[in-house]
């Protein structure tokens, strides 16, 4: 039985497969205590299991290590660097991040100049050996190590991914001594120091929490499931009936003791299973062109969707690189929970600042601060029956009274509660509708040709006024809008991302294609190794290689993806001079190329979920909706009908105003509006 979890701000959603069918379970989360909100969900889940002796793989998407990152939470880090480097996390780049802000401050390094440490070694740039590492240096760093005694150790020397030898040899030693350490040839074995030390210390720093979370949410989840045995024998050990498996930043899952030594790589674990599952819904509605829209009730994130998963290097996460390869995502702090405000001007903000789960908006019955769900409630449009089918309820005429109070303090900006709501919901639409100009025009895309598959429990609330404020072509409500993500964790495949870089000019590769195959086969060596330890045969394994190129004296690089053969010819080099084209509108045929990384991505096939597909409504059901009620659009009072999301039949076709309610989120349809279901169960609206 495979289940996945997303753990959200304000509820972990929980997606399983029973008797052929999708499932959902949504519980409210608990911010300090993850694990119980998990454990909880995988309890209703295997209550449920067709036997009780089955085996369950246990998908999680998490936003522990994010929001470590983000709360400086984290490990107590000590560095190890060469000797003269120490403070290479302190200069960084010399871009400055906001040009004419004259506040900004760079964000403080996790790891302090106190627990930076500089080893006596030196590597030149092809890897050889300028100054010996001594054993004497070694017990040293050592010394200095314990004197701080830290929760985990960075390593990442100079040149280390030329030649990582003196790594290996300081990393030993440490980890005999019992500390753990991240180390930067198996984290990142990549060139440019700076965004190397980076990614290394923050492994560094969120292994301690990410590896105590993983440890207590597998101990927790297996103590309630039944041991499996391999045979009868007396011999024989019970197994344990749960696998943790955790989603990565790059699409893929992987084993949770693989993810508790690179935590680096689950940063964007939660929000990566929405794009995977945006994906899949724009493949069932053969859609080549999307922007997914995830609203939750925290954050927003949001994404552009073409053929291929567009995936990164480059991120910045809470002010700092990290390199590691991660799915392009731009977040905003607008979510259901966002909380309205005033600012110091009188202006009317919403966001970053969210209720979250505790103490949640104020119609859940405990927060005392308006919040985006709030406005949404107090106009209708989450009907009248509650979220979660009914059992959870909402206190909306307590939200009516906390939202009267602010429109009291507020003087004459607002006349009623109502239009106090209607402004709450446009800023966080204004704030939304930029990131996702983000993502699509300021990359030079038209949001025009796409359409937006909008999910999370807030997503359907606010699609349509978005695509209309960019005239995008439609807006796609898929199946489970408000656990997308959890479903798309479920359809991940286990992958495995290494890299190692090579800085040579592509015609020498060309010349000693010998050369070239013996690192790409080293990767895939590597890669095989993991997968193996995943239990994957050869036949379910498959391997991706691409090679980062750039002209000779640029400072950045495209991807350029090669044959599955690993094999280079003159092929790749047009390829390159193409891909530049296309992204920089020219290139320079004659100028020399020089390959700076080569890539390898393995991935191991796992299982997908079924497709479900819903039968026509019969000519003697008509579509008729669960209820009528008056809400306000643009000032003006419209009948409008509430529709149950399983009562519909694909070819049902309806016009606006509506609601659309179902378990796990809520459509709001506005006049102007028309929808119509697909044979998928997806919900397609367009403008009249």
């Amino acid at each position: 039985m495979r289940i996945a979890i997303d753990s959200g701000g304000t509820f972990t959603d929980c997606v399983f497969v029973r008797d052929g069918k999708l499932q959902i379970i949504k519980v409210v989360s608990r911010p300090h205590a993850p694990a119980e909100a998990i454990v909880e969900a995988v309890q209703l889940a295997a209550s449920q299991a067709s036997s009780k002796n089955e085996t369950h793989d246990l998908v999680c998407g998490t936003t522990v290590g994010t929001n470590a990152l983000l709360e400086r939470r984290g490990g107590r880090v000590a560095l190890i660097t060469t000797a003269g480097f120490e403070d290479v996390l302190e200069i960084g780049r010399q871009a400055r991040a906001k040009l004419y802000d004259l506040f900004w401050q760079k964000a403080e390094p996790l790891a302090p100049s106190s627990r930076r440490f500089g080893a006596k070694e030196r590597l030149a740039s092809d890897g050889s050996i300028v100054q010996p590492l001594t054993a004497v240096e070694i017990r040293r760093l050592l010394r200095q190590i314990k004197k701080v005694n830290p929760d985990s150790v960075a390593l990442c020397l100079l040149f280390s991914f030329r030649n990582p030898l003196h790594e290996k040899r300081i990393a030993s030693k440490l980890r005999s001594a019992g500390y753990t350490v991240s180390v930067s040839h198996e984290i990142l074995p990549e060139f440019r120091e700076y965004e190397r030390t980076s990614t290394t210390v923050i492994n560094a720093y969120l292994v301690p929490v990410m590896s105590s979370y993983l440890r207590e949410t597998t101990i927790r989840v297996a103590a309630f499931l039944p041991q499996q045995t391999q045979s009868r024998s007396r011999k024989s050990h019970p197994q344990p009936a749960a696998r943790v498996r955790i989603m990565q930043s790059n699409g893929g899952i992987i084993s949770a003791d693989e993810a508790a030594r690179e935590a680096v790589r689950t940063i964007l674990s939660g929000p990566a299973g929405g794009v995977i599952g945006a994906g899949h819904a724009a493949k069932l509605a053969r859609l080549d062109k999307c922007v997914s829209f995830d609203m939750g009730g925290t954050s927003t994130d949001v994404a552009l969707l073409t053929h291929e998963l567009h995936i990164t290097s480059e991120a910045i996460v809470a002010g700092l690189p990290v390199a590691v390869p991660m799915l392009e995502i731009h977040t905003v702090g607008a979510g259901g929970g966002s909380i309205a405000r005033f600012d110091e001007g009188g202006a009317l903000r919403v966001g970053p600042e969210s209720a979250g789960a505790v103490p949640g908006p104020v119609c859940y019955g405990r927060g005392l601060n308006p919040t985006v769900t709030d406005a949404h409630a107090v106009l209708g449009h989450l009907g009248n029956a509650g979220l979660l089918g009914g059992s959870f309820s909402l206190d909306i005429p307590r939200a009516r009274a906390q939202l009267q109070k602010v429109v009291e303090r507020s003087g004459k900006r607002f006349r009623t509660v109502e239009t106090f709501a209607q402004g709450i919901i446009a800023v966080a639409n204004a704030v939304m509708e930029k990131a996702i100009r983000v993502i699509s025009v300021e990359r030079g895309h038209d949001p025009r040709d796409y359409t937006l598959i909008a999910f999370g429990g807030a997503g359907g609330l606010h699609a349509c006024d978005l695509a209309a404020a960019l005239e995008m072509r439609a807006v796609l409500i898929p199946v489970f809008p408000g656990g997308l993500s959890a479903l798309g964790i479920l359809q991940a495949y286990v992958v495995k991302e290494l890299s190692q870089t090579v800085l040579l000019p592509a015609e020498e590769l060309l010349k000693e294609s010998q050369r070239f195959q013996i690192i790409v086969k080293r990767l895939e060596a590597q890669a095989k190794h993991v997968l193996d330890a995943e239990g994957f045969s050869r036949d379910k394994m498959r391997f991706q290689h691409a090679l980062d190129m750039r002209y000779l004296g640029q400072a950045y690089e495209l991807h350029i993806p090669i044959s599955p053969t690993g094999a280079v010819g003159h092929d790749v080099i047009a390829a390159f001079h193409r891909a530049h084209e296309m992204r920089y509108g020219y290139h320079h045929k004659n100028k020399k190329v020089e390959i700076v990384n080569v890539r390898c991505r393995a991935t191991g096939i796992t299982e997908k979920p079924p497709t479900q597909k819903i039968a026509p409504r019969l000519p003697t059901e008509p579509l008729l909706p669960e209820q009528t009620m008056d809400l306000t659009f643009d000032d003006r009072t419209r009948k409008t009908v509430l529709y149950r999301r399983e009562n519909l039949r694909s070819g049902d076709a309806f016009s606006g105003p509506a609601i659309v309610a179902e378990y796990s989120a809520t459509t709001l349809i506005p006049p102007d509006w028309r929808a119509r279901v697909d044979i998928y169960g997806q919900i397609v609206l367009t403008r009249k």
